[in-house]
């Protein structure tokens, strides 16, 4: 079974899909499918499709959505696989479980690459991470989960997916910027900033980029426009590190050390959004 949630929920069996149109199936699918070949308790799938005030019927409801799922599983096994549908969508004790068969999962995929990118940048190698970052990045197809109505265990997943996403593309970001890239990061920083209006580590790497195109009234506009974000819309003032940045670009002195943390935790500067 292949797995792709990274946009559009898209599962498939021998290039079957059998995903769901119905709302509520495809929350059960897309739960299972984020916990592929793990247990998902019934209480986590009926707080998701029902929050804390399920009906009486909710048990029964979802064994109703456990069984078209295997309708549609059951339908993309070929004649000759030794498999039905309740191995590969199984009942397990106190839960429900998705066995891929060691099939693909986007998600998997891009831990993998990622991973392989933030070892690199660890390791000084700035073109091999941007390289590995930028193929994990090029998993995703648009916003996690884009077509399925999220409840509160599928929006935890989501929102985690998308920062892994953000800190993945602030270490391809920083990578590029070592390897003197900055030119060509100024089109894609520019959107990014304004999409991320308080995301200090995406402005701090504009304003390098800014800097280092010798444009450097630019980057201290960059720098006010955060400083007045943070304060109107957080009531905080931006990091020390992005004020010594801020500091060295207004006199023209060299840039200041950004001590760097491990790669993959996104947090170079102290606060994001």
């Amino acid at each position: 079974m292949d797995i792709a949630v990274l946009g559009a929920l898209d599962v498939r069996e021998r290039g079957t899909s059998v995903t769901p149109t119905a709302p509520k199936p495809r929350q059960v699918l897309a739960l299972l499918a984020l916990h592929a070949d793990r247990v998902v308790p019934v209480a986590s799938l009926v707080e998701e499709l029902w929050g804390r005030t399920p009906p009486r019927s909710a048990r029964t409801t979802l064994q109703t959505y456990i069984l078209q799922l295997r309708e549609l599983i059951d339908a993309a096994l070929p004649d000759d696989d030794p498999r039905t549908a309740k191995d590969v969508l199984s009942t397990s004790p106190g839960g429900y479980l998705l066995n891929t068969a060691g099939g693909a999962s986007d998600v998997r995929e891009f831990e993998r690459q990622a991973g392989l990118g933030y070892r690199a940048m660890d390791a000084g190698d700035f073109a091999g991470a941007a390289r590995e970052l930028r193929d994990a990045l090029a998993l995703w197809t648009g916003s996690a989960l884009a077509d399925v109505q999220t409840g509160p265990q599928l929006e935890i997943q989501r929102q985690r997916l998308e920062e892994t996403r953000l800190c993945a593309l602030d270490q391809r970001i920083e990578a590029d910027l070592r390897l003197g890239r900055h030119r060509e990061l100024l089109a894609e920083l520019t959107v990014l900033v304004n999409r991320h209006r308080t995301h200090e580590n995406l402005h701090g790497q504009f304003m390098l980029a800014l800097h280092r195109s010798g444009r450097r009234s630019e980057a201290l506009e960059a720098y006010q426009r955060l400083r007045n974000a943070l304060v109107r819309e957080l009531g905080l003032e931006p990091s020390s590190a992005l004020r010594r940045l801020q500091r060295s670009i207004l006199t023209a002195s060299p840039e200041p050390a950004l001590h760097p943390v491990p790669a993959g935790t996104g947090e170079r500067f102290s606060r994001l959004s």
